[in-house]
């Protein structure tokens, strides 16, 4: 994957070299990289967040009663994941929040 996004930057610096676009390719360099900096920055926010209200969720027992709850289809889906193991939990709280709607909050169980 990092050789196709690598040949598809240098393909795109080299067709724009020799369009005579470099400036444009330039400015739009800089101005994705702000862009990215700006989604980081963002996530970083909104994840805290998310973190927190997971870690609330966890402390007041919801978190393992899901887990309880989804059991069968995690056993179903995922057999060799022993009982009881911490990635039950985690894996439930990702179906939730995928199912809820939740994208971002998703984001911190999956990893």
């Amino acid at each position: 994957m990092n050789y196709l996004w690598a040949g598809m930057i240098i393909v795109g610096i080299i067709f724009g070299a020799f369009q005579g676009k470099m400036p444009e390719v330039t400015n739009e360099a800089l101005d994705s990289a702000k862009e990215a900096v700006t989604l980081c920055i963002t996530m970083t926010g909104v994840m805290s967040f998310w973190m927190g209200m997971m870690e609330i969720a966890t402390r007041a027992g919801i978190i393992e009663l899901a887990s309880r709850k989804m059991r069968p289809l995690l056993r179903f889906l995922f057999p060799e994941i022993p009982k009881g193991h911490k990635a039950n939990d985690q894996i439930a709280i990702n179906f939730l929040s995928n199912f809820l709607g939740l994208g971002w909050a998703a984001t911190p169980a999956g990893l």
